[in-house]
């Protein structure tokens, strides 16, 4: 059993019970190990939560900050990183979860050391839109508003996205990019 091994139970652990409905012998038991055990390799339910969702952001961040940094036009960096996001959710849906779902579960000191790892994720979203805005491709009055908005309509999917529904996450992604893209009016 590895750190590692604990943190994959955790998310699954949280994911169906909450942060604040699972235990420690919650996740000892999904990893099978006494619950002592688990106290070689963390210190705490906040601790295990920290480390989720640092590993969500971190893993999400990656792979929008590789498409921001293209040479591409803002439109096609905001359908990439939506595609990317959407399909980054779908792949990690239990640690997708915990960060959408259970970061209000954070005590205040970690929730202050957390803070700055989201507020980077959105600054990257915000910078391809304020780029669109800086070329007269967008038109938008409030860019931090916007990234709200795009992030609250992607984050509700995992809630009822299914693999084996009618569409695949990729086609749901480049539908919400059209729809937020072209808007709703003809």
């Amino acid at each position: 059993m590895t750190r590692d091994d604990i943190l994959d139970a955790a998310a699954q652990v949280f994911r169906h019970k909450g942060f604040h409905g699972a235990s420690m012998a919650d996740i000892a038991a999904a990893v099978n190990v006494q619950k002592a055990s688990l106290y070689h390799h963390v210190s705490s339910k906040q601790e295990i939560l920290l480390a989720l969702l640092d590993r969500a952001l971190e893993t999400l961040t990656e792979h929008i900050a590789a498409i921001s940094a293209q040479e591409i036009s803002p439109e096609q960096k905001l359908r990439s990183m939506i595609r990317a996001y959407l399909v980054g959710l779908a792949a990690n849906a239990d640690l997708a979860s915990v960060l959408l779902f259970e970061h209000r579960s954070l005590d205040k000191k970690n929730h202050v050391r957390h803070v700055p790892l989201r507020d980077n994720f959105e600054d990257l979203w915000r910078n391809v839109l304020d780029e669109g805005v800086a070329k007269k491709i967008f038109a938008l009055s409030d860019t931090s508003l916007t990234v709200r908005a795009v992030m609250g309509a992607l984050n509700w999917t995992l809630t009822w996205y299914r693999p084996d529904g009618e569409k695949s996450i990729e086609e749901i992604a480049d539908e919400y990019s059209d729809f937020i893209l072209k808007g709703m009016l003809r």
